[in-house]
């Protein structure tokens, strides 16, 4: 895949469709494309834009249509496999209310709640400057004065995941980078993304000389799943991932993650509910066997504006 373009294949496979669907988008005028001597190519950076345009459309209609369902509320930004469990249980335990969630990464989630396009935002930013995560002059330039505050939900263990038996050998970060190892990456503005493009600046190293560096998805079982399908050698996420795929896993570094709204939306039912889940005993011992998650702090406030 060039980073500059992608042929109808490649964007098949980048949007996750198939490529029927491509040739029916082309058509009703709905994806930025052009044809070149009978071949459709398709500018990567416009398509990076469109699917954000397009995220963003459909932020604003679904919380339209939540609004429509009483106790309903729209979070957006990062993912983690426990933050779809404790959705999960909310919903078994408590089915009066709803939390619709869109994976997008930590910077659109944000962006879209300073928007007004989502209720709450799943971010772990970090703010290099202090060494903490999701502070508050990092998320202020996203939020547009909105009165927000930012309530720690879990830490998390991320690593670099790896096939089973580890054929290349690699040790860490700069083996990927010395052996040429495939990786499978984040889309952009995805908290890991942002991780690794920080590492890849420190070791002087350009993201195009990065073998599947352009290759992204959008969560993080799909990096697992990618490196399981043999897709790729390499690509980082919670390690919680490796054992649910048996994995290997090198830790890198503990996240805070964390859950930003605005102060009007921290009292309403839905939140107390889902904090009071999170915090509960049995939703604890329940995802212990999963490993690489510390909850002491669940449910602290970390920073509110005034």
């Amino acid at each position: 895949m060039s980073d500059i373009f992608m042929n109808t294949k490649e964007i098949a496979d980048y949007l996750d469709i198939h490529e029927k669907q491509v040739y029916a988008l082309i058509k009703a005028g709905r994806v930025p494309a052009t044809r070149v001597t009978g071949k459709w190519i398709f500018p990567k950076k416009m398509i990076d834009e469109w699917i954000e345009t397009q995220a963003r459309a459909g932020l604003k209609e679904a919380k339209q249509k939540a609004g429509r369902i009483h106790g309903a509320l729209l979070a957006a930004g990062s993912n983690d496999p426990i933050l779809d469990l404790l959705l999960a249980s909310v919903q078994a335990s408590h089915p009066e209310f709803y939390i619709f969630t869109a994976t997008m990464g930590s910077t659109a989630g944000l962006q879209a709640l300073g928007q007004g396009y989502t209720d709450v935002a799943w971010s772990h930013l970090r703010d290099d400057g202090q060494g903490k995560y999701n502070t508050p002059e990092i998320l202020a330039p996203f939020l547009q004065g909105l009165p927000f505050v930012v309530v720690h939900l879990f830490n998390r263990e991320v690593g670099l995941l790896l096939p089973p038996a580890n054929p290349l050998g690699i040790g860490g970060l700069q083996d990927i980078f010395a052996k040429g190892a495939r990786i499978v990456n984040r889309q952009p503005g995805a908290g890991t993304r942002l991780y690794l493009d920080q590492r890849l600046r420190e070791a002087g190293i350009a993201p195009e000389n990065v073998p599947g560096y352009v290759r992204e998805v959008f969560t993080h079982l799909d990096v697992g799943l990618a490196i399981l399908a043999g897709k790729a050698d390499a690509g980082i996420a919670a390690t919680a991932v490796s054992r649910l795929l048996g994995l290997q896993a090198l830790p890198l570094t503990t996240e805070s993650f964390d859950m930003v709204l605005a102060q009007s939306t921290f009292f309403a039912k839905g939140i107390q509910v889902l904090l009071q889940d999170l915090q509960s005993r049995s939703f604890q011992e329940k995802v212990a066997g999963l490993g690489g998650y510390d909850f002491r702090s669940a449910g602290c406030i970390l920073h509110t504006t005034i």
